[in-house]
C-alpha cells in the first residue's frame, strides 16, 4: 500500500465486507465521520443497532500499541467508566482486512459537552479523576510519552522537510520553535519531578459526547503516558472553568496544582505540533482539502507569531 495515498483502497465495499467478516450482516448504510488521523465509519446493521468502524492510518501505531489502546478502554470500561471501548470478534478487538487494521464499537451518540456550565465542568472533573485512578494502576510500554521529542522536536523536523513551508521563513520558523522548545524545557524541568500516568490523551470537547444520562468519553487514539493536566487544560476555556473542573477532581482524586503551570507548555507544543502533524500527512489527499489555508505564506506567518506569543507567556 502506497505511503502517498494510505486510504486508496479502503472503498465502501471494502469497508462492507470487513463487517461481514466479522460476522455482522451491514445493510449497505455508511456514515462517513469526521476523521483525518484514521477512517471512520458508522455502519448500520441488518439487526441491531449501527457500529462504528475505525480503519487505523498504516504505519502510525504498532499492533502492540494499538491493543494497549484498546485494554486501557476495556478496562476503564470494566471499572463502570463511561468510555466506548472496541468490541471482540474471537477474543480479538485489532482485526485485519485486506491490507488494514480496524476495530469495531458501539455507536454511542450525544453533543458537545457545555463548558460554561459549572455541574457539567465538576462532572467532567470527577470522571476524569477517576479515569487517573485506573491509569495510575499501570504503564504504558507501547504508546509513549508526553514530551519534547514527540511533540516539538518531530514536527519540527517534518515541516522542514515539507515544501508547505515557504523557503524565505524557514529560519524564522526554526527559531520560533527552537525558543518554544528552550522555554518549555526550562518550564519542565521547573515543575518536576510530574507524576506520570496513563491518559485520555486528547481530551477535547470534540471527545466527549454528552446525552441525557451525561457524558461519555471516545477515541483513545492518542492515548500515552503524561501528567494528570493534560486531560484538564483544554476543557478549560477559563481559570472559572479550570476550578469547576478541579472542583469535581479533588473530590475523587488529589490534584497536584504545580501542575497548573504546565499549560501554557502543553499549549504551546500542541500548537507546534498540530502544523508538523498537517505537513506530514499533507500526501493524504484528505488533508489538503481539509486544511486549504496551510498551503499559504500567511497562515505561517502567523503560526510563527502563535509560536512566539506562547514564548513570551512561558518566559
Amino acid at each position: 500500500m502506497p505511503n502517498e495515498t494510505p486510504y486508496a483502497c479502503l472503498t465502501p465495499d471494502l469497508v462492507l465486507d470487513a463487517i461481514t467478516a466479522c460476522g455482522l450482516w451491514p445493510d449497505g448504510r455508511l456514515l462517513a465521520l469526521n476523521s483525518y488521523e484514521n477512517r471512520v465509519w458508522q455502519v448500520g446493521l441488518e439487526e441491531g443497532p449501527p457500529v462504528i468502524a475505525k480503519f487505523y492510518r498504516p504505519g502510525r501505531w504498532s499492533d502492540a500499541a494499538i491493543l494497549e489502546e484498546h485494554a486501557f478502554a476495556q478496562e476503564l470500561a470494566e471499572a463502570e467508566l463511561p468510555v466506548v471501548a472496541p468490541v471482540q470478534f474471537a477474543e480479538r478487538t485489532l482485526l485485519h482486512h485486506d491490507g488494514y487494521r480496524y476495530a469495531l464499537s458501539p455507536r454511542h451518540g450525544g453533543r458537545a459537552p457545555s463548558l460554561e456550565s459549572a455541574d457539567q465542568l465538576e462532572w467532567l472533573g470527577r470522571l476524569i479523576a477517576r479515569i487517573h485512578s485506573v491509569g495510575a494502576r499501570a504503564r504504558f510500554a507501547h504508546r509513549g510519552t508526553i514530551d519534547r521529542d514527540t511533540l516539538i522536536a518531530q514536527p519540527m523536523q517534518a515541516v522542514l522537510a515539507s515544501s508547505l513551508l515557504p523557503s524565505t521563513l524557514r529560519e524564522h520558523y526554526r527559531l520560533a520553535v527552537e525558543r518554544v522548545d528552550r522555554l518549555v524545557a526550562v518550564r519542565l524541568e521547573a515543575v518536576s519531578p510530574v507524576r506520570m500516568l496513563r491518559l485520555h490523551g486528547d481530551c477535547h470537547p470534540g471527545n466527549v459526547l454528552w446525552t441525557d444520562i451525561g457524558p461519555h468519553f471516545v477515541d483513545l487514539d492518542d492515548a500515552r503516558m503524561g501528567p494528570a493536566v493534560q486531560d484538564l487544560w483544554m476543557l478549560a476555556h477559563d481559570e472559572r472553568a479550570m476550578e469547576a473542573l478541579l472542583e469535581g477532581y479533588a473530590s475523587m482524586r488529589d490534584f497536584d496544582h504545580a501542575e497548573l503551570a504546565l499549560i501554557p507548555a502543553l499549549r504551546a507544543m500542541r500548537q507546534v505540533h498540530y502544523a508538523g502533524w498537517i505537513a506530514a500527512r499533507w500526501h493524504d489527499p484528505a488533508f489538503p482539502a481539509a486544511f486549504p489555508f496551510v498551503a499559504e505564506p500567511r497562515w505561517w506567518e502567523q503560526h510563527m507569531t502563535d509560536l512566539h506569543e506562547q514564548a513570551d507567556e512561558l518566559e
